[in-house]
């Protein structure tokens, strides 16, 4: 494990395997080093560049100082992208495909970026996340009631049936969910503007003019796909793609091929 400081000190952990060009792996709500997708799929992606993962502030073994804002967590990337020489591919999912898009806008550094479902709501296709949903789970967590904070998180702003959400305390892994719920709003301040199931504003995606891949799984619901399609709109150097079969969790196996052309062929072209 290593460490990088962002600038307003925090130190953040990463882990670096393989040799090529930098690729930082960017996690969505809840997951970190320990937990989440971006582990297998660094694996399959080390032959030919040298990836990135690490845990965003507040999780996993990184440190958090607030209080929060997106500019800061950007930084955190920067800090990253500076301890891998400099510049530097970036792939997110989920919110972390929400915080990729942030740090495009605002570092030179980024060369290329890949997108996988950052949930945005761009229809009447599901149930828009409520005006106040942000402050009720701000309340859970500052109360320290990670469990409510989850279950919130799940059914309002994953859009998960309630039967399901109410047997997530059963999951295995669900002592790591609440470990990591505090930093639930962070994940919230990136995407909730794209949830009122209106079109997606212009900015602030026309300022990201470098090459984008956005993917979606072709299992995943309507409204993810619609959401999927109006991003690649919106970004102006973007290209669509569907993967067959998959859905929000996305199988490390069908995404790094589709990663390592978007990346690696246009790199050496």
């Amino acid at each position: 494990m290593n460490k990088a400081i962002s600038k307003d000190g925090t130190a953040i952990a990463f882990d670096r395997i393989g040799e090529g060009p930098a690729l930082i792996l960017v996690d969505g709500a809840l997951c970190y080093r320990a937990s989440g997708p971006n582990g297998p799929l660094a694996e399959m992606l080390k032959d030919r560049f040298a990836v990135y993962t690490y845990d965003r502030r507040g999780r996993g073994d990184s440190d958090e100082r607030k209080p929060y804002s997106i500019e800061r967590e950007v930084e955190d990337l920067e800090a990253l992208v500076n301890a891998a020489g400099g510049s530097a591919f970036l792939y997110g999912i989920s919110s972390g495909a929400a915080l990729v898009i942030e740090a495009a806008r605002r570092l030179p550094s980024i060369r290329k970026v890949a997108l996988y479902e950052a949930p945005y709501i761009v229809d009447g296709s599901r149930i828009p996340v409520k005006g106040d949903y942000a402050a009720r789970l701000e309340a859970h967590v500052s109360a320290d009631r990670r469990a409510a904070a989850v279950k919130l998180f799940m059914k309002e702003g994953v859009g998960l049936p309630a039967f399901v959400v109410a047997t997530m305390p059963l999951m295995p892994a669900w002592r790591k969910l609440k470990a990591v719920a505090h930093t639930l709003p962070y994940d919230t301040a990136l995407t909730v503007a794209c949830q009122r199931g209106d079109p997606l504003p212009a900015e602030p995606f026309a300022s990201v003019t470098i090459p984008a891949l956005v993917g979606v799984g072709g299992k995943s619901p309507a409204w993810m796909r619609a959401g999927m399609k109006a991003l690649a709109d919106a970004l102006p150097n973007a290209k669509l793609h569907m993967l067959d079969g998959q859905t929000h969790i996305v199988q490390p196996g069908a995404l790094a091929p589709v990663l390592a052309e978007f990346f690696y062929n246009e790199e050496r072209g």
